[in-house]
């Protein structure tokens, strides 16, 4: 059976200490992923003060479900987005994922980080879900030469290839892209930012923004700083208003998106990466490992929340997979969750005055992390950063992206309203089986009963802290997700990802008197009994 591990379990992370006393910094970094801990090294370097705070532990959010690909290759296609931007922006956002990567690149050459840093070539091929007869890939032949083109035109050494290597489609290769171990380089980066004037602390989540000494409370204690990056995946609302932050999150839409791995018998297999045109689309990594080949295949993307079928999502991977390397032996299996954008363009910037976010990085979560970082600590040092206006938390020219904003909120109120007319999932919390979670009505509250597989059950209230929908039960990840903006919850309440900052309220559910059991004489047939029992 595959395990629901990734192949990064393997790194060694240091452990932190909780916040247990005032501090005063320079910038106080919130979170301890790839934008956290990059963005923390970087300002360390440049002279700060940091005290980075995570909420869990480092690394082991949406950071640590990566199938950490670099490269500079968008899901919104290079021709769309240059029709939508212009060709300068398009141009420019190509050549922000190139800047990361070379950054990534560079910190762990000069730092001897043995994180398997490697450049390998990325393909982009037509979809895998059709037939791979010229006939019927041809009008994406076209579309793919026109991204090919203007790739080249760019600068980026793109090849066009009527039959891409192992898929056996046409697509275009680009060179020079990369691939690395993100747990081991994450780890070796958080030993470089704590000490010397900066601190890193785990299980430390924020729980206020202080207005007039800018800062943050943090279990109790206040950490007071000059600047705020926040590196949350889904940002806090911080200092932002309730208003503004709410119409930010509202341009975010959460995808859940699913992995396996496998491993696989010597062949002549590209060491690379690839992405199809599905939407959504499906990705792959091949890895040479000490061990052998090592295949990485994800995709079969949905809105978080908004489906049951968890379990099949995996088995269609598995079976994808096995029609590109027949001879691939999955073992393992995770997923993670990623952030559109309405304009398919990341934010990343100021929010209010001394508060930068960063968020929407769609599946560059590795390589717009760094870039993210790097702007950071240009906007802390108040430098110009060639790419702060592309990316502009507060741009107002979606141009094109309008209508997916629509379409992408339609939810909220769809599921708001549907999910409160639902009726209860089970009768009682006793018909909640091992591993499973269901939404119970009790005493006119909605109940998000799940089990674990020892039989212990936990009550939390399934009204999603955030905005008031009610979760879904993700039987795959075992946490509680909410289908309106995306939010998702441990089992037993407590928050795994954003918009929502509140755990679900535990819930306590009094028990009743167990019913009287009438016992059966040798007179009173089993029928009678039965109806005794059931009333009728």
């Amino acid at each position: 059976m595959a395990q629901s591990k990734t192949p990064w379990d393997d790194a060694q992370f240091a452990k932190y200490p909780k916040l247990a006393k005032d501090m005063t910094c320079d910038v106080v970094v919130i979170g301890g992923g790839i934008t956290g801990l990059t963005a923390g090294y970087l300002l360390k370097k440049a002279g700060k003060r940091v005290c980075l705070l995570e909420r869990d532990r480092l690394a082991h959010g949406d950071t640590g479900c990566t199938t950490a690909h670099l490269t500079s290759v968008t899901d919104l296609r290079l021709a769309k987005m240059a029709k939508q931007f212009g060709k300068e922006t398009a141009r420019a956002v190509w050549q922000s994922g190139a800047a990361a990567i070379n950054t990534i690149e560079q910190i762990a050459r000069s730092e001897n980080i043995e994180c398997e840093f490697r450049r390998v070539p990325g393909f982009l091929h037509a979809t895998l879900d059709r037939d791979k007869s010229l006939e019927s890939d041809k009008d994406e032949t076209k579309e793919l030469k026109a991204d090919c083109r203007l790739a080249e035109e760019f600068g980026f050494a793109a090849t066009f290839l009527n039959r891409v290597p192992l898929v056996d489609r046409p697509g275009f290769r680009l060179a020079n892209q990369a691939k690395f171990h993100p747990q081991r380089y994450l780890a070796a980066l958080a030993r470089l930012v704590d000490g010397q004037g900066s601190s890193i602390f785990e299980r430390s989540e924020v729980k206020k923004f202080e207005e007039e000494a800018h800062g943050v409370k943090v279990n109790g204690k206040q950490v007071r700083c000059d600047y705020i990056v926040i590196a949350t995946h889904v940002p806090l609302m911080g200092k932002t208003g309730l208003v503004n932050a709410t119409l930010f999150q509202t341009k975010l839409a959460p995808y859940s998106s699913y992995v396996v791995g496998a491993t696989i018998a010597e062949g002549e297999l590209p060491e690379a990466s690839f992405w199809d045109t599905s939407d959504p689309y499906y990705y792959l990594r091949i890895d040479r490992t000490p061990k052998g080949l090592y295949a990485i295949f994800g995709g079969q993307d949905h809105k978080t929340g908004q489906v049951k079928d968890y379990d099949h999502r995996f088995a269609e991977l598995g079976k994808r997979l096995r029609e590109i390397i027949p001879q691939a032996k999955i073992d393992r299996h995770w997923s993670g969750q990623v952030i559109e954008t309405n304009d398919g363009l990341p934010y990343i910037g100021e929010t209010a005055e001394r508060q930068f976010v960063a968020t929407g990085f769609a599946g560059n979560g590795m390589t717009f992390g760094a870039l993210a970082a790097m702007m950071a600590c240009d906007a802390v040092l108040g430098r110009k950063n060639p790419w702060q206006d592309i990316f502009c938390v507060n741009r107002k020219k979606a141009r094109g992206g309008t209508w997916d904003y629509v379409i992408e909120n339609l939810d909220f109120p769809y599921y708001l309203v549907r999910d409160r007319l639902k009726g209860s999932e089970a009768r009682s919390p006793r018909d909640v089986k091992q591993g499973e979670g269901k939404v119970l009505i009790v005493d006119g509250k909605r109940v998000a009963c799940s089990r674990d597989e020892k039989g212990k059950l936990t009550k939390v209230s399934a009204v999603c802290t955030h905005m008031g929908c009610i979760v879904h039960w993700n039987s795959a990840e075992k946490t509680w997700d909410c289908p309106c903006h995306g939010s998702r919850f441990q089992a037993s309440g407590e928050v795994v990802a954003g918009p929502a900052e509140s755990p679900l309220e535990e819930i306590k559910i009094p028990r009743k008197k167990a019913p009287r059991v009438i016992a059966r004489s040798k007179k009173q047939p089993r029928r009678r009994l039965a109806a005794a029992r059931t009333g009728r």
